[in-house]
């Protein structure tokens, strides 16, 4: 795997922990408040729906980091799947929220994507 694959996927797979801790930890505090533009009423009552989809992002970036330890024939078969995930929930976020999703998740993961299978 080359190294820009590697580092592309890692960042990606870090995204994803990140948006672990801020849907399942920060969300109800300032920072949370700012980056989902809501007031505190509904963060307060929509917390436990975000600490699940926070949880799945933590899957999406387990299985980055799994492909990135695994044995070299199971590197792309991981990446592809972990990756496609992303990429369709990048898709799905924009068509239902927020463009923004599709530029800040959906084409990190698509061009890690891209340069997994050109490395193979």
């Amino acid at each position: 795997m080359h190294l820009a694959t590697r580092i592309l996927v890692g960042l990606v797979a870090l995204e994803h922990l990140w948006f672990l801790v801020l849907e399942m930890f920060l969300f109800t505090r300032p920072i949370g408040l700012r980056t989902f533009k809501l007031d505190r009423d509904f963060a307060e009552r929509a917390a436990v729906m975000m600490k699940n989809q926070g949880l799945y992002n933590g899957f999406l970036a387990a299985g980055l980091l799994w492909s990135l330890l695994a044995p070299a024939f199971l590197q792309l078969p991981l990446q592809v799947f972990f990756l496609s995930c992303v990429v369709v929930a990048g898709v799905y976020g924009a068509a239902t929220v927020s463009r923004s999703i599709l530029w800040a998740q959906g084409l990190p993961a698509l061009v890690a994507l891209a340069l997994a299978w050109a490395g193979r």
